[in-house]
């Protein structure tokens, strides 16, 4: 990481935490003076959801003894807990088999809305599609803390589009807390660069996250993705935003209660 994207001083991301609070989780910017969420990819199998569950699934195996349970410190940490199907960190396209399924279209399938009115992108969202919290075998369902891959490059390839210097626009990226354990409180993780190299911080070697947040150097915009959420928040002028809601590569919807 230290080409093309050295450390900054920690103090870089100080005008975040004044605007938004302490971001252990991920700073949320306001509207810059517009705003959209950017919502990471979900996945459907080709032949459709099953009646199984992924708890019901990983259970199973359980029984078989085809799997071994989780267990820290003598305890059981699958006992009481639910098997969702989701995950936490980086994500990309599950491969031959798989296409992504649209927020729109699961929506649309369930009767749900694509995000609850007054709720945030995240383990809320579509009720109806899953059993006693678990996601039909079918889907993988919105990893969260994370952009997924194919998601972060074409964002990427926007901002650049509707960014003062293109791809040679100056940037920064924070990484919250959270991805490193909350291990230093005191030393935001803030990298230096260009958006055209912003590929590069999708790969951190150490931590398995895109970055909490990324601005350009002139703060015309920010994106911002919180450690416990399913999209990234985009804020920044209306052009750019239009520009986020129209594309065909991303799904992005506007959340008037989030701005």
């Amino acid at each position: 990481m230290d080409e093309p994207w050295p450390l900054a001083p920690s103090g870089t991301a100080d005008w975040l935490r004044d605007l938004c609070g302490d971001g252990l989780t991920g700073f949320l910017p306001p509207a810059m003076p517009d705003a959209a969420w950017v919502l990471n990819a979900m996945y459907e199998h080709e032949n459709g959801p099953t009646g199984a569950t992924h708890h019901e699934y990983r259970q199973a195996r359980l029984a078989e003894g085809s799997a071994e349970p989780l267990v820290v410190g003598g305890i059981d940490l699958e006992a009481a807990t639910v098997t969702t199907g989701g995950g936490l960190g980086r994500a990309e396209h599950p491969g031959p088999g798989w296409r992504r399924l649209r927020w729109s279209e699961l929506a649309e399938r369930t009767g749900d809305p694509v995000v609850p009115e007054g709720q945030l992108p995240g383990y809320q969202c579509f009720p109806s599609a899953k059993k006693d919290g678990s996601w039909p075998l079918g889907i993988l369902p919105p990893t969260e803390g994370s952009l997924d891959r194919e998601t972060w490059t074409r964002l990427i390839d926007v901002l650049a589009e509707h960014s003062p210097a293109g791809p040679d626009t100056p940037c920064l990226a924070y990484y919250s807390p959270a991805m490193f354990g909350f291990l230093d409180l005191e030393n935001p993780v803030v990298h230096a660069g260009n958006l055209g190299d912003a590929g590069i911080l999708y790969d951190h070697p150490e931590v398995d996250f895109s970055p909490s947040n990324l601005w350009a150097g002139d703060r015309s915009w920010c994106l911002g993705t919180d450690y416990d959420l399913w999209g990234t928040k985009v804020a920044g002028p209306p052009a750019l935003i239009e520009a986020l809601l129209r594309d065909p590569g991303l799904e992005a919807v506007r959340l008037p209660w989030a701005d």
